[in-house]
């Protein structure tokens, strides 16, 4: 296994590390996590340069590199769920667009092509990464409203509580929110142009 490759391992394995480190009883937990998916979200960068540099991009390192993003992403999603951090259909939205994308790049697979990535999913990822980093310094500890459309009304409810008492808790909290939002809009965004730009692997006409 050459050096890319078991930098995206241990992205991997870091993983469950982070969602246990979340779960720790103790006051700084999410900050210990946030170091912990930080270093994980890096890697990301880190095998995909070696990689090119150094002429080792593999079909492995292909499969892998991806999976290991997703799996990260997914399970942050899912711990703040957990946390009531996040609505559980936000969680929803940003994992079914990958479930979508992946089935489309499966059909390419299979009649010989190769879909680049777009600069929109690039967004897409930046965008969540950094909304997660955000929601996990986040202490806000109101209930989600599952039925809160884009969380407008936590929005609200933070803005005035920060024009009553302006601190950096509160700015996080609001600037966690808007990420958040921001991602939801990229994932919903980039789906439709994948789709739009791939269309043609469907074969809807065949339907």
């Amino acid at each position: 296994m050459n050096l890319p490759n078991k930098i995206t391992v241990t992205r991997i394995f870091l993983v469950p590390f982070f969602i246990i480190v979340l779960f720790l009883p103790f006051e700084y937990s999410n900050l210990l996590a946030l170091i912990v998916f930080i270093v994980a979200a890096s890697t990301d960068c880190l095998d995909g340069h070696i990689a090119r540099s150094r002429n080792l991009v593999t079909n492995f390192g292909k499969f892998l590199d991806p999976l290991a993003d997703k799996l990260l992403v997914t399970a942050a999603l899912v711990a703040l769920v957990g946390q009531n951090k996040i609505p559980s259909w936000v969680a929803t939205i940003i994992i079914a667009r990958e479930f979508i994308v992946t089935g489309i790049r499966l059909l390419a697979v299979g009649e010989g092509r190769v879909i680049a990535a777009s600069i929109w999913g690039k967004i897409k990822t930046v965008t969540q990464i950094i909304a997660i980093c955000l929601l996990l310094l986040d202490n806000y500890e109101a209930p989600i409203n599952q039925s809160d459309i884009f969380m407008l009304g936590k929005l609200d409810t933070m803005f005035a509580n920060f024009m009553a008492n302006p601190s950096l808790q509160s700015s996080i909290s609001i600037l966690s929110t808007v990420m958040l939002i921001v991602a939801v809009i990229a994932t919903l965004y980039s789906c439709y142009d994948y789709i739009v730009k791939n269309i043609d692997i469907l074969k809807l006409d065949n339907c």
